[in-house]
């Protein structure tokens, strides 16, 4: 049964001066569980038969000890509300701390490590390639030059896969590595400056337009001390290996958090303040690390910014974030007391800025989830075009109308999640409907 946990509001933490562009608002909920207890897992999202899957590689068991690192892998129906297991990761090693990153129909898990008996962490250099249409590993991709983990991976405009700093089995690295899926080859980029403002392991980031954003992460030094620092990197867009790097101030610390793009930009969920081992146990030396359980945003407006959180009780521990059109899923993770969690939450963008709350009254739609017809009501009399739009992106349903009543069959359309968009000489909007 899904199970609502919490509505909230993300509200501004600097002062009145800065002008925010709207207030997002977030649902989450809990879904179904994973077949298993799962941490520092590679997640990412995906798509078989018009179906938004997330799915879970690799990580590390309930016993939270180097033998508990293991090559199993899930992935998660979101229509039907289920998990199933698949494939296990076809490695000679099992590794935790890789990313996960979907580019053009297929899913690259990258990097990672493996831990020894005697302790001893060894970086990973494979990449592998499967594809959710057919459930199944193709053969790996060319391996990464710098074997990497704990790393920033993010994707640049569905063709370009960034893995960003991150551990190589002695230190911190500033590489900046691009994979080419295409050519199934590798780039350079403009390394981050050789400092500890910029090189971490641990941090997380995302890619929005031509410009990359990465946070947190732990430094070299003593006990590797967590960061609060934002790097921002403007990607050349005729040359996307030529990276301008620059850095801001935030007011929190994150560690193993997740990131994605929320309406244009960055946020970041749940995560720790405290950075740690594999064990949840801290560098430290004070113990067991406690949640944060924090969403929070990095908004920019006209030059100005703003930064937004609220708790929430998302999990510590994470390797990536499952994400479409405003609706995000983290699976596995640590949550209280360091427990090896086998939960999956669904966060809902509700309200993504003024201009959506402002065009919220262009058309109402109902019913939705719906198996036949979807009925739209419009506020006035007027022109318009009316989509529908699968989750891959294809128009499968066009049509004009100026009625301010309209009804279409669906029944026919595969069982998924598609986007009805309204366009009328003023305005433009989108809902999300579910067929079942």
């Amino acid at each position: 049964m899904k199970k609502i946990l919490l509505l909230f509001t993300i509200v501004s933490c600097l002062s009145t001066t800065t002008k925010a562009q709207g207030t997002p608002f977030f649902n989450i909920i809990e879904v179904a569980n994973i077949p298993m207890p799962i941490s520092n897992n590679a997640v990412a999202e995906g798509y078989a038969n018009n179906i938004f899957y997330v799915y879970s590689f690799g990580g590390i068991d309930s016993t939270k000890i180097w033998s508990g690192i293991n090559k199993k892998s899930f992935r998660y129906n979101t229509i039907s509300d289920v998990w199933d297991t698949i494939p296990d990761l076809p490695n000679i090693n099992a590794v935790i701390a890789a990313g996960a990153s979907y580019v053009d129909s297929i899913i690259y898990i990258m990097g990672g490590y493996q831990v020894l008996s005697n302790g001893s962490e060894i970086s990973s250099n494979i990449v592998n390639r499967f594809n959710p249409r057919t459930n199944t590993y193709l053969s790996d991709g060319v391996n990464i030059p710098l074997a990497i983990d704990d790393h920033v991976q993010a994707v640049y405009k569905d063709s370009l896969i960034y893995l960003i700093t991150g551990w190589s089995n002695t230190g911190n690295f500033p590489n900046v590595q691009i994979y080419d899926p295409t050519n199934d080859n590798w780039l350079t980029g403009t390394s981050v400056p050789n400092n500890n403002t910029y090189k971490a392991f641990g941090a997380s980031g995302t890619i929005i337009e031509n410009t990359i954003y990465y946070h947190g992460g732990a430094s070299t030094g003593t006990n590797f001390p967590g960061q609060s620092t934002l790097r921002i990197g403007q990607i050349n867009a005729t040359d996307p290996t030529q990276i301008t790097w620059s850095v801001q101030s935030t007011n929190f610390v994150s560690y193993r958090s997740a990131c994605s793009n929320l309406n244009g930009f960055p946020f970041w969920f749940g995560g720790s303040e405290i950075t740690y081992n594999y064990n949840g146990i801290s560098y430290n030396g004070s113990g067991g690390v406690p949640l944060k359980s924090q969403l929070l945003g990095y908004y920019l407006n006209n030059f100005d910014s703003a930064y937004y959180s609220s708790s929430a009780n998302l999990p510590m521990d994470l390797r990536g974030i499952a994400a479409r059109f405003g609706t995000y899923y983290i699976a596995g993770g640590m949550i209280n007391n360091q427990k090896v969690s086998n939960k999956t939450y669904r966060i809902e963008g509700l309200i993504n800025s003024i201009n959506e709350l402002n065009n919220s009254s262009l058309f109402q739609l109902y019913p939705n989830p719906t198996s036949e017809n979807i009925n739209l009501i419009f506020k006035e009399k007027e022109d318009r075009k009316i989509l529908i739009i699968n989750v891959v992106g294809k128009e499968v349903f066009s049509t004009e109308s100026d009625n301010t009543n309209l009804q279409l069959n669906v029944s026919n359309y595969p069982k998924g999640i598609y986007f009805v968009k309204v366009k009328t000489s003023k305005s433009s909007k989108t809902q999300k409907i579910v067929i079942k």
